[in-house]
């Protein structure tokens, strides 16, 4: 294979540690925090993880290593969609098991979950290693989205691991991926297989968060490629001064990644659907709001901007989410069997009039037809409507056309508007990592084997206080189910790990909403730039502006 300079120059960079694991392995010790409790419904967690709930958390620090001494066979999956940064998890957790003992060995399952279940493995060495050091993607094994679920397959993986010898596996991922962590970890407690189970906290969406894990690993990385691109559209859009660019985002359930990229950016608009939840805003009503930007731009000879959407919008305004809900439920189990094999539009268009409420179906009824139809494309692993597959930007910038048209007709805008959709998704989930997305993954991977090295299991691997330099990173521990509540899915209730959404009272969105109405209204773009990886530590080493804000 034909390596680019950049490549070559990424494999030499060394990560940084947080201060505690650069001391030796046998300086490291444990202090114990207080027990968690899940974030809600603590009796129906607690009484479906009776081995691994309410745990303390832990936190590592200089001082002398008690955990015994053993030899280590460990597993590790990368599970779900791809995140910068994941390459960095494996070779962390590599170095510091072959720190703990040389003969430590680290065996990688292939493409997810199913490598699990189907044994299919690499056993890793410092050739193999060295090769994905700091590099993008999760091509050294490859993901998947087979979920760890059943009873039968939680036998599977631990028959196939101790068929190898494997004392701990490690599943790095989001929400869903640590929970089916925490249920195997449980699984695995309750049946006394001997077998750990640790998880890492990785997604771009920003949105596997809490007052513990203060960033998911990639979110970092992901905006800022983001923003790049965001940044060079703005810079046309005020070159050409014809266009306004709606700029759809990934970020799936929670708007973390349009927020972020709005700070890095500042667009004339940036949905937050979290807010549009919040004051129960309608479709219209969101679109006037654009619209108020438009006009008051063109008012200025100004007819063009940038609008940026989060991809799960249309689940935060309210008359939307009822309809995708009552969608998930009418088409929940078998009954998505019976709507696939109706053989046309039409006969899918009656059966769901007649499944749907008067009033979910007044709001299906108004949308384009192309629109109806993205709500019953491929069903999500859950059952549930696949918001990343509608057009959301071409839906409200369809919206924003009409409410101009009226507005023109009533003799109160006279610009010129002329949309342009953009879709920023898979170009940042395997990107080159930033030096601060490939510290800190290096330094969750080293975490996890000092979690399996002192015998834990059903925790996640937690390194904080990441607004300050590596050397000041803390690192330590917490139980998986402290972040767990009750959702429904697949028509049943399960125990998840809580998304995280953006906080109204939060620190990034009040800065938000002190300059977003300069923003809708002069030209206020900045233009971030790549990734800048080598220059002063204020430009190549710092996080996300929502962390700053939030610490400051």
């Amino acid at each position: 294979m034909k390596l680019s300079p950049l490549q070559v120059a990424r494999y030499q960079y060394s990560p940084k540690l947080p201060g505690m694991l650069r001391n030796g392995i046998a300086e490291i010790s444990v202090r114990n925090g207080g027990a968690t409790q899940s974030v809600a419904d603590q009796e129906k967690i607690a009484a479906l993880f009776p081995n691994t709930y309410g745990k303390n958390e832990i936190i590592f620090e200089k001082g002398v290593n008690t955990s015994e001494a053993r030899k280590l066979t460990v597993g590790v999956i990368l599970s779900g969609g791809q995140a910068p940064g994941g390459h960095n998890v494996i070779s962390g957790l590599y170095d510091s098991l072959k720190a703990i003992n040389p003969e430590n060995v680290l065996i990688g399952f292939k493409g997810g979950p199913s490598g699990l279940l189907e044994n299919d493995f690499v056993v890793f060495d410092d050739e193999y290693i060295n090769a994905y050091r700091n590099t993008g993607g999760f091509d050294i094994i490859g993901s998947g989205r087979t979920k760890l679920e059943t009873q039968e397959q939680f036998a599977v993986v631990v028959e196939n691991c101790k068929n190898h010898g494997v004392n701990a596996l490690v599943i790095i991922g989001g929400d869903d991926s640590n929970t089916n962590a925490a249920v195997l970890a449980e699984y695995c407690a309750a049946h006394n297989t001997g077998i750990q189970v640790i998880g890492c906290p990785k997604t771009i969406d920003g949105d596997l968060k809490n007052e513990d894990i203060e960033c998911s690993f990639g979110f970092d990385t992901a905006t800022k490629t983001y923003s790049e691109i965001i940044g060079n559209i703005e810079r046309d859009a005020n070159s050409a001064k014809k266009y306004w660019h709606f700029v759809k985002v990934m970020g799936r359930s929670a708007s973390h990644v349009a927020l972020e990229c709005a700070l890095e950016t500042q667009p004339n608009i940036c949905l937050i659907g979290e807010e549009v939840a919040a004051k129960k805003m309608s479709l219209a009503q969101v679109a006037d709001q654009i619209a108020d930007s438009v006009a008051a731009r063109a008012a200025k000879g100004w007819n063009f901007g940038v609008a940026i959407i989060p991809e799960g919008i249309v689940e935060f305004v309210p008359e939307f989410s009822v309809l995708i809900a009552e969608i998930n439920e009418l088409l929940a189990g078998a009954k998505a069997d019976a709507f696939n094999a109706l053989p046309s539009w039409n006969e899918k268009y009656e059966f769901i009039k007649a499944g749907l409420t008067a009033g979910s179906f007044g709001v299906f009824d108004i949308l384009p037809q192309n629109i109806q139809q993205q709500l019953f494309l491929e069903r999500d692993p859950h059952g549930n409507v696949q918001v990343s597959l509608i057009e959301s930007e071409k839906l409200f910038s369809a919206l924003v056309k009409d409410n101009l048209a009226a507005r023109k007709a009533a003799g109160t805008y006279k610009g010129k508007f002329s949309a342009l959709h953009h879709f920023l998704g898979y170009e940042g989930r395997c990107a080159f990592p930033s030096n601060f997305d490939a510290d800190y993954c290096y330094s969750l991977g080293y975490n996890a084997a000092m979690l399996i090295q002192y015998g834990y299991t059903g925790y996640l691997s937690k390194v904080s206080n990441l607004q300050a330099p590596a050397e000041e990173w803390v690192a330590g521990g917490m139980p998986i189910t402290k972040m767990m509540n009750i959702e429904r899915r697949h028509g049943a209730d399960k125990p998840v790990i809580r998304k995280a959404l953006v906080e109204l009272e939060g620190a990034p969105f009040k800065f938000f909403c002190e300059n977003r109405a300069e923003w809708a209204v002069e030209t206020c773009f900045t233009y971030p730039g790549a990734i800048q990886y080598y220059g002063p530590s204020e430009v190549c080493d710092i996080t996300t502006r929502t962390l700053a804000l939030e610490k400051a």
